[in-house]
């Protein structure tokens, strides 16, 4: 049973709001030692981990190149791209974000987009000049909403694809209870789901422009 005091670390820390990463470490040492192993054995295994596994910090290569992109201004030309298309208005232009993430979740490419990758320094700024075009003054809306539309795109597009984490974890809590059903029947199940939350965050996605067009006729009035 000692072995299982990791899980309590875990869940101590996570209560604390410790660092996750400092709370697992812990854990895993913890476990190790529970476990009869002594430290150096614990260290060769966290090394032996990490070299297994070492392709998931070449997320942090591309980090300086989004550095580099943006300090040569890739969000002012990105702002410029939207300003000179006549007709697309933030709703429309997140809508289709939103299409575009759900569509590559479900075919698995869920690294494709993402907040530092593609909401910062390309959807936000556009979603910005698409929106200040309409007259819109509140940035940070703006902001919050390209950054929802990224979140909704992928976590009810990725379960589509039946190799994802969510889909295994469901067929195992199912099997666990005696219910076995194909992962390929979990994702078709997910369907509706995805295109319900397309369907009702494009709902939101178009107030958001009808306001913006009230506000903007209501502006031009009061002059």
């Amino acid at each position: 049973m000692l072995v299982l005091s990791g899980v309590a670390v875990i869940a101590l820390g996570f209560l604390l709001r410790f660092n996750p990463l400092l709370v697992i470490v812990v854990a895993a040492l913890v476990t190790g030692l529970a476990a009869g192993l002594d430290p150096l054995a614990v260290l060769a295994r966290f090394g032996h981990a990490f070299n297994e596994t070492r392709y998931v910090t070449a997320i942090y290569m591309v980090l300086p190149v989004i550095g580099l992109l943006e300090r040569s201004g890739l969000q002012a030309r990105a702002r410029s791209l939207v300003a000179g298309l006549k007709g697309l208005t933030v709703g429309r232009l997140l809508a289709g974000y939103l299409l575009f993430r759900q569509l590559s979740a479900a075919l698995g490419l869920n690294a494709v987009a993402g907040h530092a990758q593609t909401v910062r320094p390309l959807v936000a700024p556009m979603a910005e000049a698409a929106a200040e075009g309409q007259g819109a003054t509140d940035t940070e809306r703006v902001r919050a909403l390209a950054a929802a539309t990224d979140n909704i795109g992928l976590f009810f597009g990725e379960d589509i694809f039946i190799a994802i984490g969510s889909i295994l974890l469901m067929k195992g809590v199912l099997d666990g209870y005696g219910i076995h059903i194909e992962p390929f029947h979990l994702s078709v199940w997910a369907i509706p789901t995805a295109i319900a939350a397309f369907l009702i965050h494009g709902v939101r996605l178009w107030l958001l422009d009808r306001g913006l067009a009230r506000a903007r006729v209501r502006a031009g009035a009061s002059r």
